[in-house]
């Protein structure tokens, strides 16, 4: 049995077309792979910010039991608190903006927790407790998860990018609604060294 020359022709253009579709689809498959491993990586950066956020009603509620102790600090940390709760971010609008956001909140309560463990200082009754001292350790713990699990965010976030940026994936991605995910930064003036005076 011979095939016409039109029979070929039509046979080699279905192929091609077969081809470029599992080329394109290969091309999605793989970036929605890594965008979900960025979901996730954001999911667990979140999931350690409000490890952090509900230590904190212990803590204030440890600290208050000492006499005199300074109600604007407790307050500051409270409120804190309250407005990085109020802060959601969609893990599929990860942009620039949103992130600055989140992290304005978060580094807002890592600010007030600073000025409450300066306070502390002032009270060695309060440094002595058992209580005080374990959720002291649950927060630089927590501290030190925050870190690895932005980093992680960080390496996912930039293995996404830089796959949706090479040629010819940047042509699809857009068709297919990608976009770039930002990065957590470091606070503004972290580039300073701390000036240290005797």
């Amino acid at each position: 049995m011979k095939l016409s020359k039109g029979w070929i022709i039509l046979i080699v253009v279905i192929g091609i077309i077969f081809l470029l579709i599992a080329w394109i689809t290969g091309i999605n498959n793989k970036l929605v792979t890594k965008e979900e491993v960025v979901n996730q990586q954001w999911a667990n950066v979140e999931n350690v910010y409000q490890r952090r956020l509900d230590l904190i009603p212990n803590l204030v509620n440890t600290v208050k039991g000492v006499a005199n102790f300074e109600q604007q600090t407790l307050t500051a940390v409270i409120e804190a608190r309250a407005k990085a709760t109020s802060v959601q971010i969609n893990p599929k609008n990860l942009d620039e903006g949103s992130l600055q956001k989140f992290q304005e909140a978060q580094n807002g309560v890592s600010s007030a927790l600073g000025r409450l463990m300066v306070v502390v200082e002032k009270y060695p009754e309060l440094k002595a407790t058992q209580n005080f001292l374990e959720l002291q350790a649950q927060l630089e713990g927590t501290e030190n998860r925050i870190t690895v699990e932005r980093m992680k965010f960080n390496e996912a976030a930039q293995a996404f990018n830089t796959y949706l940026r090479k040629f010819p994936n940047s042509i699809f991605a857009g068709m297919f609604g990608f976009s770039k995910k930002a990065y957590f930064q470091a606070q503004a003036g972290a580039e300073k060294a701390p000036e240290v005076k005797f």
